[in-house]
């Protein structure tokens, strides 16, 4: 069965919260330069995020991201665990996850989407469309 997208689901620590947080990953090979990262802040109710594929690809090794998301393996409290930092106006969130978790995540979304191969599933025209149709 071929699939167009990768969907990852799991809990988190959040701002050094000892409750976990549901989180939600997702990657679309129509949109293969984005990831989205998701977290369920109450019942049916997700905050998202849509940020570079590429800083998390980078941020597996190295810091990552110099905006309002920010993949930083440095800063996380365990070798087994990645921090992403998450910033804006209403306020500043640290998110530890999952190095596997995120390592098997990535990886599905290259093997979908091959690095380097973005532009041959991206659609300028419907985009264009998007845009111009408001």
């Amino acid at each position: 069965m071929q699939t167009d997208a990768v969907h990852q689901t799991q809990f988190v620590s959040m701002n050094g919260s000892t409750a976990p947080v549901l989180s939600r990953l997702s990657f679309l090979a129509s949109e293969p330069f984005a990831v989205t990262i998701a977290f369920r802040s109450e019942r049916g109710r997700w905050i998202e995020w849509v940020f570079a594929r590429d800083l998390l690809v980078t941020g597996l090794t190295e810091p990552s991201g110099i905006g309002d998301v920010r993949v930083r393996p440095d800063l996380a409290l365990d070798e087994d665990l990645i921090a992403l930092e998450i910033e804006s106006p209403d306020g500043y969130a640290l998110v530890e996850m999952e190095l596997a978790d995120l390592e098997s995540f990535v990886a599905n979304t290259l093997e979908l989407v091959p690095a380097g191969a973005e532009s041959e599933h991206f659609d300028v025209e419907a985009l264009i469309e998007e845009i111009t149709n408001v």
